[in-house]
């Protein structure tokens, strides 16, 4: 009589414990949005975001993640007089890459970009990364439509 009394105690024990673990993870599983969630951004704000991505995959190596460049080899794109007075050569330099001479700041540069094989909108959004970062402020957004009038 006392095995069945204990092993009906035992087995109650557990089911409270296992209906108890079910809804503690229920109660877990739940997330509140946070506020950055419901805020939404600007067209400008959700291309800098995904040319930041592709700014730290393919541009960083040599421009930095700083955007200083590597003085005499690669330009600096912060500050860079090249990106706020040169837009159409900027679009068209990321678009389908740039050899020769080009002078950023007052600094010559003598050296090959190739073409990343980007997309008009990725380049679009690579752009407005490095002309809305670090000290630039350009804030007129390059648009995949005028990265697709470009031409070679």
């Amino acid at each position: 009589m006392k095995k069945i009394l204990f092993t009906a105690l035992a087995l109650a024990m557990f089911a409270c414990k296992s209906d108890k673990k079910e809804n503690q993870e229920e109660e877990e599983s739940y997330v509140i949005p946070s506020s950055e969630k419901s805020v939404s951004q600007s067209p400008l704000e959700e291309s800098v975001a995904r040319g930041k991505e592709l700014y730290s995959d393919l541009c960083a190596t040599c421009h930095l993640p700083t955007g200083k460049g590597i003085p005499g080899t690669y330009p600096p794109l912060d500050g860079s007089n090249w990106l706020t007075e040169k837009r159409e050569e900027s679009i068209h330099g990321v678009k389908f890459g740039l050899k020769g001479e080009i002078t950023v700041n007052g600094e010559t540069y003598d050296n090959l970009m190739p073409p990343m094989g980007l997309s008009d909108q990725e380049v679009a959004d690579a752009l407005n990364y490095a002309m809305n970062s670090w000290s630039n402020n350009v804030g007129e957004m390059v648009t995949a439509e005028e990265v697709a009038a470009a031409q070679e």
